[in-house]
């Protein structure tokens, strides 16, 4: 049985890996500050304190480990873009040293590959309507998408025959949040649901599930097609309008919905390299049935239509 060390199993992205992989064997430890509580995974996971600090030698996590699956990010609670909050120097610090020192430990320790989920943000503006694609030169105009940029370039500079590496960078991921957790559209929800007004916003959209199928991907193809690659995970270009469509028709709210965004100026994401791989997204039918799902589990108040605010 396989021994893969996911750091940031207990986070919203990295516990749809870890749940992931335990379901195809995979034995799986996972990394991060705090130990999971009891019930947070399906089925009880060795816990190790992982931490993201240049000065500290841990390479003994490392121990017995065949792969590496580095999901772990220090930022302020809620945040990505902007999660440096008032520190940028120690926001820098944790993501970007922080890591290659994991990096560097894991190759030392003789782990076979290393996946690291970076981000969209690696990318920054682009020409509108323009589809990003790997070849593309990132250009962020945020510190975390610099921190994902400069960590996938670190990454690279250590990959060889022995220590198979990969970036992956996904867009915005949704779907079920862990036990006692918010999903990403909490609050989208729970404002339209009272009656507030929403903005209308594009964006792109992949479930948590297809990404860490993308990441098993990484961990089971042939070394030579994705040693030293960096691969867009990405499925559905969409906007608020369309997912509040889908909410309002599982929960029969009146509230109006929001205008329409302008979808043609947003930068879509190829996925060719990783479906030439043979990964698959979920499309549409998974969102709607996520949405659903989810409508089933959001708690509010609904506001009469005549209080809504349009």
């Amino acid at each position: 049985m396989t021994r893969v060390l996911v750091s940031g199993g207990t986070g919203y992205a990295g516990r749809f890996i870890v749940e992931h992989l335990l379901t195809k064997g995979y034995k799986v430890t996972v990394g991060g500050r705090a130990q999971p509580a009891t019930g947070y995974f399906s089925t009880e996971v060795p816990f190790i304190p992982l931490v993201l600090d240049p000065d500290r030698d841990q390479i003994d996590v490392f121990d017995n480990i065949y792969y590496f699956v580095h999901a772990a990010f220090d930022h302020v609670p809620g945040r990505y873009r902007g999660g440096e909050g008032s520190d940028p120097a120690g926001f820098r610090r944790a993501n970007l040293d922080g890591t290659m020192r994991l990096f560097e430990a894991a190759r030392d320790a003789g782990v076979r590959r290393c996946i690291f989920l970076s981000s969209r943000a690696a990318y920054g503006p682009q020409p509108p309507g323009v589809p990003l694609g790997e070849h593309m030169y990132g250009k962020p105009n945020t510190l975390y998408g610099e921190v994902k940029l400069q960590a996938e370039r670190g990454l690279l500079a250590l990959c060889g025959h022995g220590f198979v590496t990969a970036s992956l960078r996904p867009t915005g991921i949704y779907g079920e949040a862990g036990p006692g957790r918010h999903h990403k559209w909490t609050s989208l929800f729970e404002t339209y649901l009272s009656g507030k007004g929403v903005l209308p916003r594009a964006g792109t959209e992949v479930h948590g599930n297809d990404v860490a199928t993308a990441v098993r991907f990484m961990l089971e193809a042939d070394a030579l097609r994705i040693n030293g690659e960096t691969f867009n995970v990405s499925d559905v270009l969409t906007d608020t309008r369309e997912i509040l469509t889908i909410l309002q028709r599982a929960t029969d709210c009146p509230h109006p919905l929001p205008a329409e965004a302008d979808k043609a100026a947003y930068n879509p994401m190829s996925c060719c390299k990783l479906e030439a791989l043979g990964w698959r997204a979920g499309g549409i039918g998974l969102m709607h049935r996520t949405i659903e799902a989810l409508a089933d589990t959001t708690h509010f108040e609904m506001r009469p239509k005549s209080e809504s605010l349009v």
